[in-house]
C-alpha cells in the first residue's frame, strides 16, 4: 500500500493534472486523514490563489478549494483526504448550509505570521511552532529588539511563546538555579534590556507588552498558550520589581511582586490576586489548575462550547473541530478562573468551573487564549522529547490552535463579533 502511494506521488509529480471545472472539499469530519495538514493546504491555497471558502459547522468546519492544478498533488504529497464535488452537488451543500446552522466564510489572504520566541529556540519548545512546522505554514521568528525597534505592523497574526512577561523567568529559579540554560537566559534578557534602554528586566518585558497590546488595538490578531497569557496581562496591569540578580546568595528573595494593579489596562482578566511569594511557583490566582503548588487542581477533559455559525461566526471558527470533548493538559497557566475573566469575554472551551480557551476584541483587534502548554502532552516537562506529529495527525488540540491561524484570513464583512 505505501509502495502504491508513493508511485502515485511520483506520477502526480511528473504529469500535472489539468482542472477539470470542479470543486474540492476538504473534510474535517473523522474521515479525514491528516487533520492538521490540511490548514497547511488551505494556506498554501491562499498563498497561490488567492481564496477559498470555510464552510462553518458542515462536516467540523470543511474547506472548499477551487479545482486547480497543482492542488490535488499537494493534498496528495500532504497526506490530506479531498473530495471533487461539481456544480449541482455544491448548489445543494450551499442550499444546506443556508438552512442550517453552518456558514459559508470567504478566506481571501494568506496572514502574515510572526512568533515572538526567543532567539536559541527550538520548534519543539512550543506547540504552536510545532503546529506551523508541520502544516507546513510560513512564520518569521521575533524577539524583544524586533518589538520595540521595528513594531508588529506588518504582521497579520502574531502568537507568543511561553514568556514570562512580569521578567521573574517563571520562577525557574525555585528549581533550576543552578542550570546553565536558565543562567544563559538571565544573560540574554540583561544584555537586550540593557542595549534597548531598559533599567531592568521586567521593564524591558512591560515594554513589549505595550507594544503587543497596541498592535491589537491597532488591528491585529494576538494568540498566546501557556504562562504568555497570563503574564502577558500582569505585565500591563502592574510593574514588577527586578530580580534578576536575586538568587546570588541561592535563597528565595521577597519580591513583593506588584505596586498597585491597573486593570484598566488590560485586556482580558481582571480583580486576580497576584502571588507575591517568591517561594510559590504560581503567578496569580488567574491560573485554577495552579499547577506547581500544593492546591494544584488535576486534569480532567474540557469541553468546546457550540455557537451559531451565522450570528457568531468568530468563535464558531475558532471552535470548529472533530471531537466536542478535548482532553485537558497542564501549563505553567493552564486554564483561566471565570471569576477573573473581564466582562465580554467569550468562552470558547470549559472544563468544570474554569474556562480553558477564550477570546475577546480589544479595540480594532482581537485575542484569544488558551491555556495549557502541549495539547499532546499533558504532563510536559522541560526536557522532554518532543511531540512528534506525525502520530498525531489528527489531533483536536492542536486543531484549535490552527482554526486561529486561518482565523486572520476571514473577510472581514462576514466577521460579526
Amino acid at each position: 500500500m505505501r509502495f502504491f502511494r508513493w508511485f502515485l506521488i511520483l506520477i502526480l509529480v511528473s504529469f500535472p493534472i489539468p482542472a477539470l471545472g470542479q470543486f474540492i472539499i476538504v473534510p474535517m469530519d473523522r474521515t479525514q486523514d491528516n487533520h492538521l495538514k490540511a490548514y497547511g493546504l488551505t494556506y498554501w491555497v491562499l498563498e497561490e490563489y488567492g481564496q477559498s471558502e470555510w464552510f462553518l459547522n458542515y462536516r467540523d468546519g470543511s474547506f472548499l478549494l477551487p479545482d486547480m492544478p497543482g492542488i490535488r498533488r499537494q493534498a496528495l504529497l500532504r497526506g490530506v483526504s479531498i473530495e471533487l464535488v461539481e456544480g449541482a452537488d455544491l448548489a445543494a451543500v450551499r442550499a444546506m448550509i443556508t438552512d442550517s446552522n453552518m456558514e459559508s466564510v470567504i478566506l481571501e489572504k494568506a496572514p502574515k505570521i510572526a512568533v515572538y520566541t526567543p532567539p536559541n529556540s527550538t520548534p519543539w519548545d512550543d506547540a504552536v511552532t510545532m503546529a506551523l512546522e508541520y502544516a507546513q505554514i510560513p512564520y518569521e521568528k521575533i524577539w524583544d529588539d524586533d518589538v520595540i525597534e521595528m513594531g508588529l505592523q506588518d504582521y497579520e497574526w502574531l502568537h507568543l511563546h511561553h514568556e514570562d512577561f512580569t521578567g521573574q523567568y517563571s520562577k525557574f529559579f525555585l528549581t533550576y538555579a543552578e542550570s546553565s540554560w536558565l543562567q544563559e537566559e538571565v544573560a540574554r534578557n540583561e544584555e537586550i534590556a540593557q542595549r534597548l534602554g531598559f533599567t531592568t528586566v521586567p521593564d524591558l518585558k512591560k515594554g513589549v507588552a505595550r507594544e503587543i497590546r497596541q498592535y491589537v488595538e491597532d488591528g491585529g490578531f494576538l494568540f498566546a498558550m501557556c504562562s504568555a497569557t497570563e503574564t502577558l496581562e500582569l505585565a500591563l496591569g502592574a510593574e514588577f520589581v527586578d530580580i534578576s540578580a536575586a538568587y546570588a546568595d541561592g535563597s528565595p528573595p521577597d519580591i513583593n511582586a506588584t505596586r498597585d494593579m491597573d486593570w484598566s489596562s488590560t485586556m482580558a482578566f481582571t480583580n486576580a490576586v497576584v502571588q507575591t511569594s517568591a517561594s510559590v511557583s504560581a503567578f496569580s490566582d488567574i491560573d485554577g489548575h495552579q499547577v506547581n503548588t500544593p492546591w494544584r487542581l488535576e486534569l480532567g477533559s474540557f469541553s468546546l462550547f457550540k455557537f451559531s455559525a451565522k450570528f457568531d461566526p468568530v468563535p464558531t471558527m475558532l471552535t470548529q473541530n472533530h471531537e466536542d470533548v478535548i482532553p485537558d493538559f497542564y501549563g505553567l497557566t493552564t486554564s483561566f478562573r471565570l471569576s477573573r475573566l473581564k466582562p465580554g469575554t467569550i468562552v470558547l472551551a470549559k472544563e468544570k468551573d474554569v474556562s480553558k480557551y477564550v477570546h475577546g476584541n480589544y479595540g480594532d483587534g482581537t485575542w484569544t487564549y488558551f491555556g495549557g502548554h502541549d495539547p499532546e502532552d499533558p504532563e510536559h516537562q522541560i526536557g522532554d522529547s518532543p511531540t512528534d506529529l506525525d502520530l498525531y495527525p489528527n489531533s483536536p488540540g492542536y486543531r484549535l490552535i490552527l482554526n486561529n491561524v486561518l482565523f486572520p484570513a476571514a473577510k472581514k464583512k462576514k466577521l460579526k463579533t
